[in-house]
């Protein structure tokens, strides 16, 4: 079976075109990602902007081409933070329907954490235990629990890299108020969080999504965005402490060009190594294990989940990928 998984996410768009074998291993065939920005001013204006809506449908429309070519059995593709809060959502999905074909799913903040869950399970090595996974994206945050034997705990708190930026980071660089303001607002979210998050002896921080893995090839300096270095590398908080502060005395000019950092991350980076750092303070971890698998490859075993007729899916069945921890 050929699947097709598509993530409309806040800042960054992902494809991922993969076979699944028979004992529901993924194997990918084709693998995008765009930075389109589609949430840019949804926090401040409620709506779409246009623009942003044009260049998610003119990706989609060369996406269309891309899973027709690989004759597809299954597609499926899902909306997160930027569309579910913009008030103009159903004339988006109306025009991508009408300009591409795809049948856009807008899911929550719990929906999105569960099947980012099964994606990062599917990547972690064999035998992990207790995982807290946490997920930064554009628009939210994502912090999961998921104890062996137990109903996963899933909290989503709508502070992403480019929410936060337009939120508290107006200045280039930001000034010291803007980002104390902004480890406010993550530190607020992060106290309603703990008490349900409960006890997090023993368990693995993982984590996954652009902004991590996009901090873990900076901290290693990496040339090109390389998935053998960046998954199931462990970052350690010293490290994103002084990334923070690389960052934080340079301008958005002067970051393009960094190693490990991708073009059109300029801007929000900055934000995504505050939340970071201030949610591993809150919750007192002291490293990282970075996943390159999350939501793209959770939509495709959730899918054929769905098609197999198997039941509803749940966090521990998925396959486990063997793999090393790469140290720093």
């Amino acid at each position: 079976m050929i699947l097709a998984g598509i993530d409309i996410g806040t800042l960054t768009c992902r494809l991922l075109i993969a076979s699944l074998s028979s004992d529901r291993q993924l194997t990918e065939l084709h693998a995008e990602r765009r930075l389109l920005r589609l949430g840019e001013g949804v926090d401040r204006h409620r709506t779409l902007h246009p623009a942003a809506m044009a260049r998610a449908v003119e990706t989609l429309k060369a996406w269309r081409q891309m899973v027709g070519a690989y004759r597809v059995d299954r597609e499926i593709a899902v909306a997160t933070s930027a569309v579910r809060d913009a008030s103009n959502r159903e004339e988006f999905l109306a025009l991508v329907k009408r300009e591409t074909g795809f049948s856009v799913e807008i899911i929550s903040g719990e929906e999105e954490a569960r099947r980012t869950l099964l994606g990062i399970r599917s990547g972690l090595p064999s035998g992990t235990g207790d995982v807290l996974a946490l997920d930064i994206g554009g628009g939210s945050t994502e912090c999961i629990v998921d104890r062996l034997g137990e109903v996963p705990i899933i909290r989503s708190f709508d502070i992403g890299a480019v929410r936060l930026t337009e939120r508290c980071l107006t200045h280039d660089p930001p000034t010291p108020r803007e980002v104390e303001a902004a480890k406010d607002l993550v530190r607020a979210s992060m106290e309603k969080v703990k008490p349900i998050l409960q006890h997090l002896d023993g368990t693995v921080c993982v984590g996954t999504a652009g902004t991590i893995t996009t901090i873990a090839a900076m901290v290693q300096r990496l040339r090109r965005l390389d998935h053998a270095h960046i998954h199931l590398y462990r970052l350690n908080l010293p490290d994103i402490v002084q990334l923070e502060r690389e960052l934080l005395s340079t301008t958005q000019v002067e970051r393009r060009g960094m190693p490990g950092l991708e073009s059109g991350r300029e801007e929000v980076i900055v934000a995504g190594v505050i939340i970071l750092n201030t949610v591993m303070n809150s919750l007192g971890l002291s490293n990282c294990l970075v996943s390159d698998y999350g939501l793209r490859e959770g939509l495709l075993l959730d899918v054929a989940k769905r098609v197999r007729h198997d039941g509803p899916s749940n966090t521990t069945d998925c396959p486990v990928v063997a793999a090393p921890v790469h140290e720093p």
